[in-house]
């Protein structure tokens, strides 16, 4: 039996799919302990509908090392498309960046091989260069957890959105923090995401959608609609709302 009344469950039904936003995979994300097989498994048990592939992509990633840096990069996304065709899951291509100035991460949605291959080369750009360069209608380009230890918050008319709920169970993301900089800083997308590294961390957060996109193009206007809930731990969370 739901503890809702049930104006919100009828509410609340009509937000059907589930989305992880930020996630990573092993080897290309050294950080993460998920090849693309049990990356696929973990979520699909979890009742996840879709998923976004965002790999960390900076100078100093052991792609970068090898004769074709983002054909090697793109691998696990690739791997991990196909088990999420199998198992009837949306597996999306985004990116995590980092450039050389500092430690702050991006994520990037909209992004395809073509783009990374143009980029891969320009990460000692600073993030403002890069912004100013790459921003567009049909891309989103976000900070990723702007107030974790060692991370400068970007202002914001250098960004289009931010990752105000990081739902990392291991990392202190500050989010009443993020959540209150957004309007400051009037940025208009918020964002969130589980930054699924480890066994056992799938299903902590994801982004509840009335639509499911099917490519990069659905997912970016999906962001820019703003229709759209978060869920924390099963929980429903509404981003926009206010008293």
């Amino acid at each position: 039996m739901s503890i809702y009344p049930t104006e919100i469950q009828n509410f609340l039904s009509q937000y059907q799919y589930k989305i992880e936003l930020h996630a990573h995979t092993a080897p290309v994300s050294p950080c993460s302990e998920l090849p693309p097989r049990e990356f696929i498994a973990r979520l699909k048990e979890q009742g996840y509908d879709a998923v976004v592939v965002t790999n960390h992509f900076f100078p100093g990633g052991p792609f970068m090392k090898t004769d074709d840096p983002v054909g090697t990069y793109l691998a696990d996304f690739e791997a991990a498309k196909a088990e999420g065709e199998a198992a009837g899951m949306t597996v999306l291509l985004g990116a995590e960046f980092r450039f050389e100035e500092n430690s702050n991460d991006y994520l990037v949605f909209g992004v395809d091989e073509a783009f990374l291959r143009e980029t891969v080369v320009r990460l000692n750009l600073t993030f403002r260069e890069f912004y100013d360069i790459y921003h567009a209608e049909n891309r989103l380009i976000c900070q990723a957890h702007p107030f974790r230890n060692g991370i400068v918050a970007m202002d914001g008319a250098h960004m289009d959105g931010i990752e105000a709920f990081n739902m990392h169970p291991g990392h202190n993301s500050r989010i009443t923090v993020s959540a209150r900089y957004a309007d400051e800083q009037n940025i208009p997308i918020l964002t969130i995401g589980t930054d699924l590294h480890h066994r056992g961390h799938e299903g902590s957060a994801a982004l509840r959608a009335k639509v499911l996109p099917k490519n990069n193009d659905e997912l970016v206007a999906l962001l820019r609609s703003r229709d759209y809930l978060f869920e924390v731990g099963g929980r429903p969370l509404l981003p926009y709302a206010s008293f």
